[in-house]
């Protein structure tokens, strides 16, 4: 059985968690305490982050790592494009989600006010310029759902949370993430302290 150490408040555990859930297997998700992780995390991951995915030897860590790994040893629903350019594609994208977004939260959550305030507004303007994308679509590659829509949507969740206030122009943005929210296994991964975040 896969076991996940997960942060119940932390993003990128949230995307290994969903990724678990759209697949409907056996797993267990062991919560870290992001204030106080047990020594055993930095045994296993020499930067002492979560989530930490273990299957028997195997130990793996970085969230879009650990979900490609599930995505490819439980191929059903596939996440990433069976194309190999659209796969690429879809690495470079997500590549692009954490320079542009994913970088800055730290700065939100741990950062001087300052620092906190100059992270809210890139990420308010990168997810801005991306909102035109779902005018059109329903999902980051079109109709189908993949991993590029589980890796932004824990961001989209923590908006209000982190203090971003989108402009009007992001609304099919917001429009997606209702969609994205929606979804079965998105629910079902929520930890109490997620939920918790969007009254």
């Amino acid at each position: 059985m896969m076991i996940l150490y997960s942060g119940t408040s932390c993003p990128f555990s949230h995307r290994c968690r969903i990724v678990l859930h759209e697949k409907g297997m056996d797993f267990e998700i062991r919560d870290v305490d992001m204030h106080d992780k047990p020594s055993e995390i930095a045994v296993m991951n020499p930067y002492g982050r979560v989530p930490v995915l273990v299957e028997r030897d195997l130990v793996l860590y970085e969230s879009n790592i650990i979900n490609e790994y599930i995505d490819e040893r439980f191929p059903h629903p596939q996440l990433m494009p069976a194309d190999p350019v659209m796969r690429a594609r879809a690495r470079l994208f997500l590549f692009n989600f954490e320079q542009d977004l994913f970088s800055h939260v730290a700065d939100i959550e741990q950062g001087s006010p300052k620092a906190a305030e100059k992270a809210r507004t890139l990420i308010r303007d990168n997810l801005t310029t991306i909102a035109p994308i779902f005018a059109k679509q329903k999902y980051m590659l079109g109709e189908d759902y993949s991993m590029l829509d589980v890796a932004i949507a824990p961001l989209l969740w923590r908006l209000d949370h982190y203090g971003i206030k989108l402009p009007k122009q992001a609304s099919p943005l917001l429009k997606y993430a209702e969609r994205i929210f929606s979804r079965p296994a998105f629910i079902a991964a929520l930890t109490p302290v997620e939920k918790a975040m969007r009254k």
